[in-house]
């Protein structure tokens, strides 16, 4: 019925794999849940009782192989028709969470569900709002607005796949890098014209990192996104942010762009990790760092 997969890197995964177990179990559902931590620089003892609930694995790597690997391997250790892939720094925000898939699995024909993302409403610290408010306005969408653009708002996240749809079309291990590959894997759903269900079935995300932390892993996975624009061209036509650096090179602005951007990219960090960080700020460094990395 159902493998329930969770990559872990530097986080205690067990509240959630606990929670996921008792709903499982509830649900009386034939059911495993397989998690792997991707070679942790900060060691965490409690994701080692995951390995103690009954149909539950955990597994901790010597080196770490990077987002698209770890959820290929997870994949191949599954033993069952359908996937659920979680982050580990998730929780499901309703008590019939694993109910609520198991119902749509039933009653729809369909091979992939989204059940969305939300944000507690408690303001974080000062340090961490950038990542808050960005995930309060850019990934907590109602399910209304998701289908309306049902791959633009998909995150793996919390998805729900059918297995031998993941086995044809796997997480690109070319990109080992941060960032993107979830992007990219939506995208080949898209050119293959498989459907996304939207449903409402959310799970929290908990995590918080700085802000500083945040716009590094924000540049990282640009520079990941750089690297998928030359090596696969269906990314081309659906980035916004290469779509707009493809606009500002006709108008022959790029390079004047990644000028501005060198010249004021302190200042926009300050901002950006201040008590009153803006997205137009954000989406501005970004379009200028992509525009430096596109000008070396």
């Amino acid at each position: 019925m159902l493998s329930i997969l969770i990559p872990i890197y530097n986080y205690n995964a067990y509240p959630l794999v606990l929670e996921l177990h008792k709903q499982c179990i509830d649900c009386g559902i034939d059911f495993e849940i397989i998690a792997i931590d991707d070679a942790s620089t900060q060691h965490n003892s409690e994701n080692n009782s995951v390995q103690f609930l009954t149909n539950c694995s955990f597994v901790e790597l010597l080196e770490n192989i990077g987002r698209s690997k770890i959820r290929n391997l997870l994949a191949s250790k599954a033993n069952y028709d359908w996937l659920l892939y979680l982050d580990c720094d998730t929780f499901p925000k309703n008590s019939d969470f694993i109910s609520n898939y198991i119902k749509h699995i039933n009653l729809s024909t369909k091979k992939v569900f989204f059940g969305g993302i939300v944000y507690t409403k408690e303001k974080p610290a000062n340090n961490q709002l950038l990542r808050w408010i960005f995930g309060q306005k850019r990934e907590a969408i109602a399910v209304s607005e998701r289908k309306k653009n049902p791959y633009k708002n998909t995150f793996v996240s919390n998805i729900l796949i059918k297995k031998t749809l993941f086995d044809i079309f796997p997480f690109d291990e070319k990109i080992t890098k941060y960032g993107y590959e979830d992007f990219a894997f939506i995208q080949t759903l898209k050119q293959e014209n498989i459907e996304i269900e939207h449903i409402e079935n959310p799970i929290f995300h908990l995590n918080l990192e700085t802000s500083a932390l945040f716009l590094s892993k924000t540049k990282t996975a640009l520079e990941t996104l750089l690297f998928i624009s030359k090596t696969n061209s269906k990314i081309e036509f659906e980035s916004k942010i290469i779509k707009t650096h493809k606009m500002l090179c006709d108008l022959k602005i790029n390079l004047l762009i990644s000028k501005l951007f060198q010249k004021q990219q302190l200042r926009l960090e300050h901002h950006l990790t201040s008590e009153k960080p803006t997205l137009l700020a954000f989406d501005c460094y970004k379009i200028g760092y992509f525009c430096y990395l596109n000008s070396k």
